[in-house]
């Protein structure tokens, strides 16, 4: 617990209104999306990166655990303050996009930006950010680079570390470090934006990010791919891709996900479909839609698909996506909780991978439907149980365990996008070797000697 006395030091250095401790505050800083909560001590709203110099300075003098924040929308727990201590938010002042920069194609902004307010942003200078979190109407871009957040996109763009050029952080100590530069080339030290990207805030707090912008396509096409089965859709993605197809996004919905779509949002799909792949196309001219299109169309017919659908409007469009982004929401009608996982996985293994991993729900009697982003090898798993059964409960998260061993046997990782936390923090020594770990440790402890900085998270 945080005292009065150090309550007080804090407000001193940031001011009365941005040192929360009332209950409303701890409580509604207490959850992520994973709907689990650790309550804090105090939240601080730091100002600018001198504020947060401030704070770490003290926290680390005084040993207070340090939680930074974007927007809480997180999958794994990785912005909770699981050992009490202060949760940073950056919502109500770092939050400004402060540059654009046409000439060089790149964007300096502050770590609580919402990620589509800077897409909106530059694609109406003619630009284009990729990274496409599906919680990028809320999510930060602080959050996005802390965690190394995917997307639709990633199939063609790429993740969030393809896009950090350079970056401002501050160290638990209060040292300010820039990590990058503003060119495209840079081989001089190590690479520390780099390291900090996906680092899920437990190295260094973020205050000021810069990030790669390129051409806005001018044109966009969607298509969809209805297969009889799972096996078909799978063989389907890795072939298109090898024969020379470079699609936007290539997205997943097994029948499972298909049904649930239908009964519980009432969004029309093919009622024929064993699995769906739908996804875009983009390019500068129409002759390059058209030839990604024949590519796929190609690819899927030859691997099963009994349709391929190509949207020849704005409306059509919306209805083939409609499906996926109902997709995560409708599968409760299975279960009233979801143990969802963000595995990868080589994409020539997608069609073994998903074979067993419905073996294993088989095996426990649950239902386990998939979907998600088949071009990069990315599927979220989502194994369906009753939260109020213990038992059950039980079943279902040792079919997660064996789901990780399956896919750290098959050469693949525990998370695509989602990170690690805490959710995920048991199954680390799954995927690396002691020797592994204690790199990180020992990273870790370069970086904050004294374990201030977000405790707990990624085994460390």
């Amino acid at each position: 617990m945080i005292d009065d006395q150090l309550l007080a030091g804090l407000r001193e250095l940031v001011g009365d209104e941005n040192v929360r401790s009332d209950q409303a505050h701890r409580r509604a800083y207490s959850y992520d999306a994973t709907r689990t909560h650790y309550e804090p001590d105090a939240v601080v709203f730091p100002r600018d990166e001198e504020d947060v110099s401030r704070i770490l300075t003290y926290c680390n003098h005084h040993r207070i655990p340090i939680v930074p924040r974007g927007a809480g929308s997180g999958f794994t727990g990785g912005a909770l303050p699981a050992s009490g201590g202060i949760v940073l938010g950056f919502e109500k002042h770092m939050n400004k996009i402060l540059e654009i920069d046409r000439e060089n194609m790149l964007a300096i902004v502050q770590p609580g930006v919402i990620n589509k307010d800077l897409q909106r942003h530059v694609e109406a200078m003619g630009l284009f950010y990729p990274p496409d979190p599906a919680s990028e109407e809320y999510s930060t871009l602080g959050g996005n680079v802390s965690e190394n957040a995917g997307g639709m996109r990633a199939a063609k763009y790429g993740l969030t570390k393809d896009y950090v050029m350079a970056l401002r952080a501050v160290l638990p100590n209060g040292d300010v470090i820039r990590a990058g530069k503003r060119t495209i080339k840079d081989v001089a030290g190590y690479n520390i934006a780099g390291i900090l990207t996906a680092s899920e805030g437990t190295l260094a707090v973020l205050t000021e990010l810069t990030l790669k912008l390129i051409p806005k396509p001018r044109y966009v096409k969607s298509y969809m791919g209805i297969f009889p089965d799972v096996k078909a859709a799978m063989n389907a993605v890795f072939k298109s891709l090898a024969e020379g197809a470079n699609p936007v996004a290539m997205e997943f919905l097994d029948a499972l996900v298909v049904r649930a779509v239908k009964e519980k949002l009432g969004i029309e799909l093919p009622e024929e479909a064993g699995a769906l792949l739908i996804g875009d196309v983009d390019g500068n001219v129409p002759e390059e839609l058209d030839f990604q299109l024949e590519v796929l169309e190609h690819s899927f017919k030859e691997n099963g698909a009994q349709e391929f659908r190509v949207a020849e409007s704005t409306e059509e469009r919306e209805r083939i996506w409609k499906g996926r982004r109902g997709a995560s929401p409708s599968i409760t009608m299975y279960g009233s909780k979801k143990l969802n996982e963000d595995i990868s996985v080589p994409r020539s293994l997608l069609p073994e991978a998903l074979e067993r991993i419905y073996a294993i729900g088989e095996k426990y009697g649950l239902v386990v439907p998939c979907f998600g982003h088949a071009g990069d090898g990315n599927i979220h798993v989502n194994v369906m149980v009753d939260g109020s059964d213990p038992e059950e409960l039980e079943k279902g998260h040792r079919a997660i365990r064996e789901i990780f061993e399956l896919v750290v046997e098959m050469g693949g990782t525990l998370s695509g996008e989602h990170g690690i936390g805490l959710s995920k923090a048991e199954f680390m020594t799954l995927a690396f070797t002691p020797a592994e770990m204690e790199l990180f440790r020992r990273l870790k402890h370069a970086f904050d000697p004294n374990g201030i900085l977000n405790p707990g998270k990624m085994g460390l």
